[in-house]
Formats: structure tokens, C-alpha cells, sequence
């Protein structure tokens, strides 16, 4: 008698779990950024999430949620409840690298949120202000040979893409630059647009209509490929770096034990709004390249990120703060 009454509790608890997926959503829907309004994974989720929600019939509110290199975000995230409401446009630097430089984190990059879909792929570009007199990346590594330690750059702070996707560079050119921590990825783009900070490596989405206004300069791009925005401008690869590439993305996630049918439904509506014609050229003419992939793929990609970059980190000598 007693496992037949489980066996029925069971039965009607998934019968509920079903019938609320699908009137799912009945109210608007919270999406937490971890890094500032503006940066590439915040173009990113932007996009894709103003489409979701004119599939959805609910408006997905975004809230950014910037320090730490995402750490006060994620945070958040993995504490909010498991219910659909609370969702997170997270980039993976908030999960691969951030959290292997830091000694304190309080959410497991790997078990903390459930894998929805990977939304889109962010080029990067390593930048300069005018005034640096460098027009090339072999020109900038021979300043900076000739500079040691005297070359500041900026970042979305310590453990971000930025600050780990320049390292890398320095590392392979063997060349010393200061670094210069910001609390979010478009502060630290607006001060080298501004001439604060020389340079950086940056997402295309943040400073693609600065490159091509003149009021910053390309020297290389990251990916194996040139952009078809910026044609122009050499990879890294082909400017004396045989073989380096850099390239980071923008997925959606949901806290920890959120209902597969519920995690179903996103991941339906975040691949149909990925797929979308417009949806797609608006994250094309920024420098994006949209993805839409299933929860499964998303952790994979997660999982071998996280060991990759935890090598990447102990190798170019970063250590935890």
C-alpha cells in the first residue's frame, strides 16, 4: 500500500510538472547577466532573448549584473530558484576561466546551472588607441619587446576573457604587459577608445563602430579566419603567431534542478530565435556567430572549456586572488 501511495504522489507530481511547462511562462521572465550592458555576451543574450520573448507571449527583463569577472552574477544565478523565472545569460569566461582565479567561489561552475543551449560565438580583436605608434601586430610586439611591463591594458577584470585572452597573447609573443582590471568589459573598451588605456583585446560586437570610425585600431583578429566585417585586418595567425587562436561564446543557462520540460521549452524558443533570419544578421553585423546547439552540446563544450583553460591559466603562470 505504502509504495503504491509513493508510485500515485509520483505520478501526480510529474503530471504537475507537465501541465506547468506547458502554460510556461505565465509571468514575465528574469534573465541575469553577469557582466555589463554592452559587452559581447551581453550583445549577445540581447539579441536572442528580445526574440525569445515575442515567441515566448512573456518579455524576458534583463538585469546585468557586473563585478568580479561575473563571479557576483553567477552567484546569484546559482541561488535563484529552479522555477524558469530566473534564467542566466552567462559567457564562458564566467565558468572556464573566472573561476580559476579566484580562491573563493561560491557556485560549482559545473553542477550549479543546467545547460540550455550555446546561443553564439564572440570574435575577438586586439586593439589599439591612435596615439600607440604600432600599425601591426609584429609592430606592437616589437614595442613591446622594447617596452617590458610598460604597456598598460585593460580588462573586464581579473579572470575575464580579456584579461586571459591577452596573457595568452603576450605568452606566445613573449612579451610583458601591465595589466589593468576594470569592473566590466565596456569600461575597459571606452577608456582605450578615450586614450586612458592603450589597448586590449576585445570582442568585435564592443568596438566594431569604434574600429570603424578610426577612433581605435585593429591589429589582428583572434579567430583562425578574418571577419567579413573587418576583411582588411590579418589574424593573429598570420601576423607572426603561427597557430593562435582565441575565441570565446554566450550560452543560456538555468539554475540547478530547474524541470527538463521547462529547460525543453527554452531551449526550443532559444534555437527557433537563433535560427531567425533577422536575429541572425543582427548578431552577424556585430562580429557574432550564432550557434543554437542542444543542452547536452552546451555542457560538453562547458566541460572541455573549463579543463582547457584551467591548462591555459597554470601555464601562463596567472595564479588565484
Amino acid at each position: 500500500m505504502r509504495n503504491f501511495v509513493i508510485a500515485c504522489c509520483g505520478a501526480l507530481l510529474g503530471a504537475a510538472i507537465t501541465a506547468g511547462a506547458q502554460s510556461y511562462p505565465a509571468k514575465p521572465i528574469l534573465m541575469i547577466v553577469p557582466v555589463q550592458a554592452g559587452s559581447a555576451a551581453d550583445s549577445i543574450v540581447r539579441i536572442v532573448a528580445n526574440k525569445m520573448s515575442d515567441n515566448l507571449g512573456q518579455q524576458i527583463v534583463l538585469e546585468n549584473v557586473p563585478g568580479a569577472s561575473g563571479l557576483i552574477g553567477a552567484e546569484r544565478i546559482a541561488r535563484a530558484p529552479a522555477d524558469g523565472y530566473t534564467i542566466a545569460g552567462i559567457n564562458d569566461g564566467t565558468l572556464d576561466m573566472t573561476p580559476h582565479l579566484y580562491k573563493k567561489v561560491n557556485y560549482d561552475p559545473l553542477a550549479s546551472f543546467e545547460p540550455v543551449s550555446l546561443l553564439a560565438a564572440i570574435t575577438w580583436v586586439l586593439i589599439t588607441h591612435p596615439s600607440l605608434p604600432v600599425k601591426s601586430v609584429k609592430e606592437f610586439i616589437a614595442l613591446a619587446k622594447a617596452r617590458p611591463g610598460q604597456i598598460d591594458y585593460s580588462s573586464g577584470g581579473n579572470g575575464s576573457p580579456q584579461h586571459i585572452g591577452m596573457e595568452l597573447f603576450a605568452s606566445r609573443a613573449g612579451v610583458q604587459l601591465h595589466h589593468i582590471p576594470y569592473r566590466g568589459a565596456t569600461g575597459a573598451a571606452l577608456d582605450v577608445v578615450g586614450g586612458q588605456v592603450p589597448c586590449m583585446m576585445s570582442g568585435l560586437a564592443v568596438v566594431i563602430g569604434n574600429v570603424r570610425e578610426g577612433k581605435v585600431r585593429a591589429l589582428g583578429i583572434a579567430s583562425p579566419k578574418r571577419s567579413p566585417l573587418l576583411p582588411d585586418v590579418p589574424t593573429i595567425a598570420e601576423s607572426g603567431m603561427p597557430g593562435f587562436q582565441y575565441t570565446t561564446w554566450g550560452g543560456l543557462f538555468v539554475p540547478k534542478g530547474t524541470p527538463k520540460p521547462i529547460i525543453d521549452r527554452l531551449h526550443a524558443e532559444a534555437v527557433k530565435a537563433v535560427n531567425d533570419a533577422k536575429t541572425r544578421d543582427s548578431l552577424l553585423n556585430i562580429g557574432l556567430e550564432p550557434v543554437g546547439s542542444s543542452p547536452e552540446e552546451l555542457g560538453r563544450a562547458t566541460r572541455e572549456a573549463y579543463a582547457r583553460m584551467g591548462e591555459v591559466i597554470r601555464r601562463i603562470g596567472l595564479t588565484p586572488q
